[in-house]
């Protein structure tokens, strides 16, 4: 009974009456949703729409709470500074990206107004980013280099139609924009945030370390004053510095003297704010200082016709209305536009994750990676080019009181009357001048050469990640190497899986803990059982060094012990059909009387059809093995494939062979249904090969022993 009552878990069967018969069928059936079925689905349905709209737009969520007499001052204060050093770094990263410098001030303004309402991150300045302007750069120049639009004048000298130019450069820059904020709001969606995961921090500092290297390069054109061919592809940087280094004797001198004097104004003074950060209000705005200055003194003495000096030129005052991006670029830029997609928002992710776990907030990754795409999306029509976050200008806006993305709204403000009224006036600014502010703002970047002997110390596989991705960059460009960077470090991840710790458990006394006896001195191996863990997962590429290092830990030699036993088997076989033929030979004598009527033959055989018994190590004379079970620790398998599923039943079955069990021990739920689906489980490998705990498996063959110790006491 109590074996049937677990087949069924239905209740028990009700017979009813006539008069619930009757009430049955005189009850109606319900043909319309009641009223409160009703009220209850608008209810969930407004509910829903209130969340999905409370999470694409995060402000309405917070702005409601914000506390103005607590944060609003520190906002303001802040957006001011972060505003004031929007200015000259749109400037020149605009120039970094081959644009013309207005282009700059719009992607200081769009993007950073927009990420008010769909930004999460309280902490982090979004705008133009060294990295991803050189990226946008070196792709302007391969596929819009000024040797497409060289013009004769007087039929004789070729110039370049700047004008031409520019107006192209922009219309592809903002199309690459469009296609990185598709890229960056569909991957949010579809809640593929985790991609950038893939980026390791050692890679992404290479790479970055490696970015700053090609920027440096690139601006030094404009701290000597000479002009170079554009190159782009791999090795474009070096032949790039070559170029520089010949046309060393042609070095405007006043451009050098100038970009000389401030590179050192402009480091003197951060130094200086660095140090006295808790004595001033805000940072002494150098960059914007500089600006100024530099301007007035070229208006007022004439740098450009005196002595060369190139400047920024005509800056347009006022803002454009929005164009359209040309589709028929997205073919060629598709590859660039999400490696752009990718880095600008692993910068930004990881600039958030800091200021979150240090001011106790949460940021939403997948609504970072939306925020950040619609920023890109809708900047691309009104001639913005892609952004990120900045380092530099997240730390002032945290530094000098900022609490909110308020503070981002100020800034893009400062910005705004830039555009419409100051920005016009610097058009007689010396180009020098940015190539001075992008150099000095590098100095963070370059202070990343300093994982080198941290990660020297801690780990040599992260080293390599490193080198081998600020290698790869500077030789094959930003693009390619950030694709082989990831394909390096991916293929790491592969080999440190393939080669992962293989060890020996035993059981620390009087506990039910197991641990390496390798490692763990009070660690004992059960007497006739190996325990056997691998610290990676099972797949195709390390299952067999997984089923070689088994055979090897187990201390038998299993192939050569099965080869043995099949050669035995074979050496018995034909044993007993030698004996078979002469058994009959003999019976065939029998039966003609060749033994004569006085002699009488006794059968010694058995029991005519009986079945012979299976033949075992000991009966065939083969050396026994010196454990009887082995216990597969199963904890850190997280997925299992086809092949590493066949190699599993290969060794349940070579163990068999020579009479070793095979037990299977906490073995995670999804592994289970998956070798289920792979049909791994036969006759010979059941569910009862498989334990919740090392521990379990133990106890259950500590039993089986003691039961055959007693059944074979008794049968002595």
């Amino acid at each position: 009974m109590e074996g049937e009552m677990t087949l069924s878990h239905r209740a028990p069967c009700k017979v009813l009456s006539e008069a619930d018969l009757e009430e049955v069928v005189q009850r109606k059936p319900p043909t319309e949703p009641s009223l409160r079925g009703c009220l209850h689905k608008t209810r969930c349905s407004a509910s829903t729409a209130k969340s999905l709209l409370f999470r694409f737009l995060p402000f309405l969520h917070w702005l409601p709470r914000y506390p103005f007499k607590d944060w609003l001052l520190g906002d303001i204060a802040s957006g001011f500074s972060v505003g004031i050093m929007h200015l000259p770094q749109g400037l020149a990263y605009a120039l970094l990206a081959g644009l013309p410098p207005v282009t700059g001030l719009y992607s200081s303004f769009y993007p950073v107004f927009l990420y008010f309402f769909f930004g999460t991150s309280r902490h982090n300045s979004v705008g133009p980013f060294a990295v991803i302007s050189v990226m946008i750069g070196s792709l302007t120049d391969s596929l819009l280099p000024s040797e497409k639009f060289l013009e004769s004048v007087n039929g004789s000298n070729m110039t370049v139609n700047e004008a031409q130019r520019d107006a192209a450069r922009v219309e592809l820059v903002a199309t690459i924009t469009v296609l990185t904020g598709i890229f960056q709001v569909a991957l949010g969606l579809l809640q593929f945030g985790f991609v950038v995961t893939y980026l390791s921090d050692p890679l992404v500092r290479g790479y970055t370390t490696a970015a700053s290297v090609h920027v440096l390069i690139s601006q030094l054109k404009n701290v000597f004053g000479v002009s170079v061919g554009e190159h782009s592809g791999p090795l474009s940087m070096f032949m790039t510095f070559i170029e520089i280094c010949q046309k060393l004797p042609e070095t405007n001198v006043g451009t050098l003297v100038t970009a000389i004097i401030a590179m050192v104004a402009i480091f003197i003074v951060k130094e200086l704010n660095h140090k006295l950060a808790s004595k001033l209000p805000m940072p002494i705005p150098i960059e914007l200082i500089t600006i100024i200055i530099s301007t007035g003194i070229s208006y007022g003495v004439n740098l450009n016709a005196k002595f060369g000096i190139s400047v920024v030129g005509n800056i347009p005052s006022g803002l454009k209305p929005p164009v359209a991006p040309n589709v028929s670029y997205f073919g060629q830029v598709v590859g660039n536009a999400f490696a752009i997609a990718v880095v600008g928002y692993a910068i930004c992710i990881s600039l958030g994750k800091i200021f979150a776990l240090k001011h106790g907030y949460k940021v939403d990754s997948n609504q970072e990676l939306i925020a950040l795409g619609l920023c890109n999306f809708l900047g691309g029509f009104f001639q913005c080019f892609a952004i990120s976050c900045s380092m530099s200008r997240s730390l002032v806006q945290e530094s000098t009181g900022g609490n909110s993305q308020v503070a981002g709204v100020i800034a893009s403000l400062v910005i705004l009357v830039t555009i419409l009224k100051v920005g016009e006036l610097f058009r007689d600014l010396p180009k020098a001048i940015l190539s001075a502010i992008i150099i000095i703002n590098l100095k963070g970047m370059f202070k990343q050469f300093n994982d080198l002997c941290m990660l020297w110390k801690s780990n040599r596989v992260d080293l390599v990640v490193w080198i081998v991705t600020f290698v790869a960059t500077l030789i094959l460009n930003l693009d390619i190497g950030l694709a082989a960077s990831v394909g390096f470090g991916l293929l790491t991840v592969i080999f440190r899986t393939q080669l992962p710790h293989y060890s020996i458990l035993g059981r620390i006394a009087d506990t039910d803990v197991y641990r390496d006896v390798a490692e763990y001195q009070t660690a004992q191996e059960i007497s006739g059982v190996k325990i056997f863990r691998s610290s990676s997962t099972l797949y195709f590429a390390n299952v067999e060094l997984y089923a070689e290092a088994l055979k090897k830990k187990s201390g038998i030699n299993v192939d050569r012990l099965i080869e043995k036993k099949k050669k035995a088997l074979k050496k018995l076989k034909k044993q007993q059909k030698k004996a078979e033929k002469e058994k009959a030979k003999w019976k065939k004598d029998t039966e003609d009387g060749h033994n004569g009527p006085d002699i009488a033959v006794i059968e010694l055989s058995g029991a005519e059809g009986s079945t012979p018994p299976k033949p075992t190590l000991r009966t065939l004379g083969l050396p026994q093995p010196g454990l009887h079970t082995i216990i597969l620790d199963f904890s850190p398998v997280s997925f299992v494939d086809t092949v590493s599923i066949k190699i599993l039943k290969n060794i349940f079955r070579d163990f068999h062979e020579i009479e070793v069990d095979v037990f299977v021990a906490s073995c995670p739920v999804p592994v289970l249904d998956q070798l289920e689906r792979g049909n791994f489980f036969s006759s010979a490998i059941t569910k009862h090969c498989f334990f919740p705990s090392v521990h379990d498996a133990v106890v259950h063959i500590s039993r089986e022993q003691r039961g055959a110790s007693v059944d074979l006491s008794t049968r002595m």
